[in-house]
């Protein structure tokens, strides 16, 4: 298995995680700020990597499956942590739906690649702008614990809305895809699938 650049960026997202866990706990005022800075760091490397695996012809099948585990990882370790600092109500459900969506779209996609019908769950545009409103939502929760702590919390409580609002919808969108298949309609089965795709092999925005 050979490394090359944009895998390694992905890979670095997965060490990045265990860093931002321990600022988090640092007692130190500026200790969400960095990890605010850290989680940044991620999220552009998180698009970095997929545009680099295109621009190079880099695109490798580990890069494929590292990507979206990378991403999952990073989100789902850096809300719990938003939850336990902050158990609102709000943050908590927004990001159970967000965790609870995650896995049983992970989970759908294997057992669809099991069936040979893989194709009908790949990625939707509402892929990209739930990942942009996580992403946005989490670093202005991060950065509120330290600074301009009203308003940067009620924008990234709003922005986390918007993101499981997006979440539920693009889960709704992915077994409407599948309900055939799992249904065991075999006429269904030769329809092409509705959700638009997004062909990028080494970045897949769930």
């Amino acid at each position: 298995m050979e490394l090359n650049l944009p895998t390694n960026l992905t890979l670095l997202r997965i060490v990045l995680i265990p860093v931002l866990v321990i600022f988090f706990y640092l007692p130190w005022s500026g200790a969400h700020i960095t990890c605010a800075l850290i989680f940044t760091v991620a999220a552009v490397t998180d698009w970095l990597d997929g545009y680099l695996a295109r621009k190079m012809s880099q695109t490798t099948r580990f890069g494929a499956f590292l990507d979206p585990v990378a991403d999952k990882l990073m989100v789902a370790v850096t809300l719990v942590l938003i939850v336990q600092a902050d158990p609102s109500p709000y943050v908590a459900i927004a990001a159970a739906v967000i965790i609870g969506r995650e896995i049983t779209i992970a989970s759908l996609r294997e057992w669809m690649a099991e069936v040979g019908q893989r194709k009908r769950v790949e990625v939707s545009w509402l892929g990209k702008w739930k990942t942009t409103a996580q992403m946005i939502s989490i670093i202005m929760l991060l950065l509120s614990m330290d600074v301009w702590l009203g308003f940067l919390k009620n924008l990234g409580q709003l922005f986390l809305l918007i993101s499981a609002i997006l979440t539920l919808w693009s889960m709704v969108n992915y077994l409407r895809v599948a309900l055939p298949v799992l249904k065991g309609d075999n006429e269904e089965l030769t329809k092409p699938p509705v959700i638009p795709k997004i062909s990028n092999l080494n970045s897949t925005r769930e």
